[in-house]
């Protein structure tokens, strides 16, 4: 892959604009909203409103805590260079930010949803675990495009769309919710099915990447989230197992010998 980097120089005042905007907007929203971890990471990395990230403080904060570190990417990659990073500790980000008439909506991830989204839960011990756990599976299984959607509906429902109760109320650590003004106060409201997190039922519940989610998978803390590992691994092997002697059988239908 090639290797990119963060020019910082070339940011602009319109940049430092829209950071500025979202970050200040979501912080409006987020201590009564996200989980306490969150709200934590996000002073532990040292986000402030008045300055965009700079990937090489981040990654000498978020180093010490967790070992984990960002690996600037272009755009959204391809899952043969994803998996390895994330297995890595290397969470690919990219550098460029939205434009002042696309603060709502954008088609996909800038820097606002990779960074302010995601690396403040990197910093919680049990979620940087379960979070390079999947990426490991997904190494193994590369070639395997089943077990890859499977491990996909497992990130979408927890890493981009989880919502927590600890006992405190509904609160949100996903990134793609966080990173969403609407979707922020949507997410928690009476709207959307909240469904208690279950290996299974994420298994068996495909979705849409295209719109706000109208169902998410709700767990009780992280230290749940990192024990879950176990079965996701059973059931995987599980698949695995189970296309093998689908394709046995069906070779040995091919094959019978005749007479």
């Amino acid at each position: 892959m090639e290797k990119f980097s963060q020019d910082y120089s070339k940011y602009t005042d319109e940049d430092f604009l829209v950071w500025k905007t979202l970050f200040k907007r979501q912080m409006e929203l987020f201590p009564k909203v996200s989980a306490k971890e969150y709200l934590h990471g996000i002073e532990v990395v040292g986000f402030r409103e008045d300055k965009i990230p700079d990937f090489r403080e981040v990654n000498e904060r978020l180093g010490k805590i967790t070992g984990w570190e960002l690996n600037p990417v272009p755009s959204i990659i391809p899952n043969e260079q994803f998996f390895p990073l994330i297995a890595q500790k290397k969470f690919p980000a990219t550098t460029w930010l939205r434009r002042l008439d696309q603060l709502d909506y954008l088609p996909e991830p800038d820097m606002f949803h990779d960074v302010l989204g995601h690396v403040p839960l990197l910093s919680d011990p049990h979620f940087s675990d379960f979070f390079t756990a999947i990426g490991k599976l997904g190494v193994k299984h590369l070639d395997n495009k089943w077990v890859i959607e499977l491990l996909g509906r497992i990130y979408w429902f927890t890493v981009e769309f989880g919502l927590i109760d600890a006992g405190n109320g509904l609160r949100i650590y996903g990134a793609g919710i966080l990173s969403s003004h609407g979707e922020t106060k949507s997410s928690i409201s009476k709207g959307p099915t909240h469904i208690p997190f279950s290996v299974k039922g994420i298994f068996e519940m495909p979705y849409e990447n295209d719109r706000v989610q109208d169902k998410y998978f709700v767990i009780r803390s992280f230290e749940q989230l990192f024990n879950s590992l176990p079965e996701i691994e059973e059931r995987i092997e599980k698949e695995v197992k189970a296309q093998a002697k689908h394709k046995n059988d069906e070779f040995s239908k091919i094959h019978l010998p005749e007479g």
